[in-house]
């Protein structure tokens, strides 16, 4: 089968067409015929060598794909309720850029009515990642403020739909004017442009002194300070990515003072069986929004499967607003 291969660690032209063998599906695994696959922050960091890839998990760049059911172990399909030829799209820990991936059934869901495969490829890695972290780690309730870093992203146009789907008051911060009014089209209450707006005296601003109850933050470093800082009482600081930085300083005091909680996590090396629990959750409560038409994939790019260098070029250049897409018709 045809494979997009890390060649070498480095700038994006590492990337390169290739062929492997075609993976076999094991117990509780399916094989799908790829017709899309997600392209990711953590793609580009393994790329530069910068995220081990987990240990049993494929060298093949790519955690998500949408596409068909090819084979797999009939026990688990049944189980399931997918059927061979069933349209899924799935979570994966390696392997998605390749033209058949295999993925355990329990981290797959149908592909949502209405949407393309395209549309699904853009799915799984975030919404179980904002799933998994606003809802659960961040516990984030309907009336509540919560704040997004980096709300043109993947992660951001999905947490900012989401939780605005499901009660919430949401500001977002993004780069630009131009990506600050997309955020707002897409539910948004206020959107900060932190390039040219401090966002901790935005954020106090917007809430009159009072702070938020969740934020979502992709960057770290100094951000966590002032994010402390934008913290209402009992508030959460959700850690998700490290893009500014492992190490910070913080006013402990604030911590104990308002009873903050700052906790964070990682997706891929979890087990099957929790990314099995956020698929279930999140095909109970986010699928019928987007079947419903409430919340709706935001496709920047799509890119030939051989032109994943170029899909790199654009996520590292920042320019993008929602996901990047590889399509397969190479077999």
């Amino acid at each position: 089968m045809k494979v997009i291969e890390i060649t070498a660690f480095g700038a994006p032209d590492v990337l390169r067409l290739g062929e492997r063998p075609m993976p076999v599906p094991g117990v509780g695994e399916l094989l799908i015929r790829v017709s899309a696959s997600g392209v990711n922050r953590p793609d580009v960091l393994q790329r530069t060598g910068n995220y081990p890839v987990p240990p049993g998990a494929s060298d093949i760049p790519g955690l998500e794909v949408a596409g068909v059911i090819e084979q797999g172990d009939a026990q688990a399909l049944a189980a399931a309720g997918f059927a061979l030829g069933d349209r899924v799209c799935a979570l994966v820990s390696g392997g998605g850029y390749a033209a058949y991936c295999v993925a355990p059934v329990g981290q797959c869901l149908p592909v949502p009515k209405g949407l393309s495969d395209i549309d699904a490829a853009s799915l799984p890695e975030t919404f179980f990642t904002v799933w998994s972290n606003v809802f659960v780690r961040g516990r984030l309730q309907p009336g509540e403020t919560f704040l997004v870093q980096g709300g043109s992203s993947g992660i951001g146009v999905t947490a900012i739909q989401l939780a605005k789907a499901l009660g919430a008051h949401v500001i977002a911060t993004a780069g630009s004017d131009e990506k600050c009014a997309a955020c707002l089209a897409l539910g948004a209450d206020h959107a900060i442009n932190y390039r040219t707006h401090d966002f901790q005296e935005e954020v106090k601003r917007l809430t009159s002194g009072q702070g938020v109850d969740v934020i979502l933050d992709m960057v770290a470093g100094s951000y966590v300070a002032k994010e402390i800082e934008c913290l209402h009482e009992d508030g959460r600081l959700v850690l998700i990515a490290v893009q500014g930085g492992v190490k910070c300083e913080i006013n402990a005091g604030l911590v104990l003072r308002r009873r903050l909680t700052l906790t964070g996590s990682t997706l891929r090396p979890r087990p099957v069986a929790f990314k099995q629990a956020i698929a279930q959750a999140c095909l109970k409560n986010v699928w019928p929004l987007i079947e419903q038409g409430r919340i709706k994939p935001v496709i920047h790019s799509t890119f030939a499967a051989q032109d994943a260098a170029q899909a790199h070029v654009l996520m590292e250049s920042n320019q993008h607003i929602g996901k990047i897409v590889l399509t397969w018709s190479v077999a």
